[in-house]
Order: structure tokens, then C-alpha cells, then sequence
């Protein structure tokens, strides 16, 4: 069983970063393939980017190329979501996600999940 925490959103204007970070436990994510998705209001949830058991990265969605990214800390049992020039559409509840092994884009493949944090773009 792991149990997943997410942390760091907040209200940012555009243009901001922040760093979201998915905090493990109950078992190390050495294993595991750890995506993050976000769901907007009235908007299906969408898959953004995952990293597998191995560092590989994939992207799923094409509006955050070359501003988010995706990276994790074994040590800490961590996976760490960059975003940064957040626009007004990023406003979502980000949540991460994980499953074993290998990335999936669709989120019925993840079988644990966090609770989820807010990030707000407005000025």
C-alpha cells in the first residue's frame, strides 16, 4: 500500500512557478511510475507527465512543453512537479498518481492515488 501526499500549490499570477511535490509512504517509489494529472473545473481529469521506475519521462499533454517537468528524489521518496509561466488555463487540482513500473496515460491505470492540491493562476 502507498500512501501519496501532494504539496506546494497555491495562488501564483501568470507568469509564476511553483513546485509541486508528491510525498510517499508505506513503500519506496524506486518501483513505481509516478504520474501527475490535474482536473479543472468541469473539465475531465488529463494526464500531464509521468516518470517511470527507471527516470524515463513522458509527456501527455502538449500544453505544458517546455514549461512543466518532471523529476524524482528516490532518497526522499519524492516526485517533483516544475511548472513554470503558469497561465490562467493551468489552474487546476493537481493530483499525483502511481502505479508499478511503467508510465500509462490513462488514470484508471494508477492504482493509488493523493488528495490533491490546488493551484490558482489569476492576478
Amino acid at each position: 500500500q502507498v500512501q501519496l501526499v501532494e504539496s506546494g500549490g497555491g495562488l501564483v499570477q501568470p507568469g509564476g512557478s511553483l513546485r509541486l511535490s508528491c510525498a510517499a509512504s508505506g513503500s519506496t517509489l524506486d518501483h513505481y511510475g509516478v504520474a501527475w494529472f490535474r482536473q479543472a473545473p468541469g473539465k475531465e481529469r488529463e494526464g500531464i507527465l509521468c516518470i517511470s521506475s527507471g527516470g524515463g519521462t513522458i509527456l501527455y499533454a502538449d500544453s505544458v512543453t517546455g514549461r512543466f517537468s518532471i523529476s524524482r528524489d528516490n532518497a526522499k521518496n519524492t516526485v517533483y512537479l516544475q511548472m513554470i509561466s503558469l497561465k490562467p488555463e493551468d489552474t487546476a487540482v493537481y493530483y499525483c498518481a502511481t502505479r508499478r513500473n511503467f508510465c500509462r496515460r490513462d488514470d484508471w491505470e494508477y492504482n493509488y492515488w493523493g488528495q490533491g492540491t490546488q493551484v490558482t493562476v489569476s492576478s
